[in-house]
C-alpha cells in the first residue's frame, strides 16, 4: 500500500482502549483507505456505531457469546472483523479493547475521497451520490472487502487501514444517536452508541436524537 500518509495511520495502540464508544466517535472523519487489487479507495467515516459486550443484548458477544462465527471479536484490538448479515451483506468492523474483551465498531459509511472511479464501477453506479458508501453493505460493495479479510489487521501493510482524521474535525460536528436495526435488544436498543458526521450528506439516515459531548 502506498505510504503517502502511513505517519497519519492508527496504530495498535488507538484500538486498544475499553472504552468502544469513545473510540467509536474518535473515528468519526479518520480516513478508511483500501487496497483490493491494486485499487486504493479511500473515504472519510461518517457513520459508526460502538457493540459493548458483554452487558451489550445487541452485540454478537452479548454474555460472552461465543462461536465460529464471532471469534474475532475476541482477537487483538485492530483486528478486520467481517461477517455476513441477511445472507448477504458483508459488514466491515473493527475489533477495540484488550484481547478477550470482544468489543466491535461497525463502520456504516464513508463519504468518498480517492478511488472514487472503483467505487462507481463496483456499485454499477454512473455518478457521486450519498448512498455510494452509505449503509456497511454498500461500503463493502464499492471498496470491494470479502470476507478473506476477516482476521487481518487494520494496518500499514494490509488491505485496510484507518488514517487519522483531520483538526478541523470537532465533537460539535459529531452526533451520538440509537443504533440501527437493533431495536429487539432490550434497554440496550436505546444507546447512543451510533456515530454520525452531521456535516456530511454521506450517511444511512438522517434523524437526530442527542449530541455526543
Amino acid at each position: 500500500m502506498q505510504n503517502h500518509i502511513a505517519s497519519q495511520t492508527q496504530n495498535q495502540a488507538f484500538f486498544a482502549s475499553e472504552d468502544v464508544v469513545g473510540i467509536a466517535s474518535q473515528l468519526i472523519g479518520c480516513l478508511l483507505i483500501s487496497e483490493i487489487e491494486g485499487k486504493i479507495c479511500s473515504g472519510k467515516i461518517t457513520e459508526c456505531e460502538a457493540y459493548r459486550a458483554p452487558e451489550d443484548r445487541a452485540s454478537h458477544a452479548f454474555n460472552w457469546r461465543r462461536t465460529q462465527r464471532n471469534e474475532t471479536m475476541y482477537d487483538e484490538p485492530g483486528t478486520i472483523y467481517m461477517y455476513i448479515c441477511y445472507g448477504i451483506h458483508r459488514m466491515l468492523n473493527v475489533v477495540t479493547g484488550p484481547k478477550n474483551l470482544p468489543h466491535a465498531i461497525l463502520i456504516r459509511s464513508i463519504q468518498p475521497v480517492e478511488g472514487q472511479e472503483w467505487m462507481l464501477a463496483r456499485r454499477s453506479m454512473k455518478s457521486i451520490h450519498p448512498s455510494l458508501c452509505c449503509g456497511p453493505g454498500n461500503l463493502s460493495v464499492a471498496l470491494g472487502l470479502g470476507m478473506d479479510l476477516n482476521g487481518l489487521k487494520f494496518g500499514d501493510q494490509s488491505p485496510l487501514r484507518i488514517a487519522k482524521r483531520s483538526p478541523e474535525i470537532n465533537t460539535d460536528m459529531i452526533t451520538a444517536t440509537p443504533r440501527i436495526g437493533v431495536e429487539s435488544a432490550g434497554e440496550s436498543a436505546s444507546w447512543l452508541y451510533r456515530f454520525v458526521l452531521n456535516s456530511s450528506q454521506f450517511y444511512s439516515a438522517k434523524s437526530f436524537t442527542a449530541k455526543y459531548l
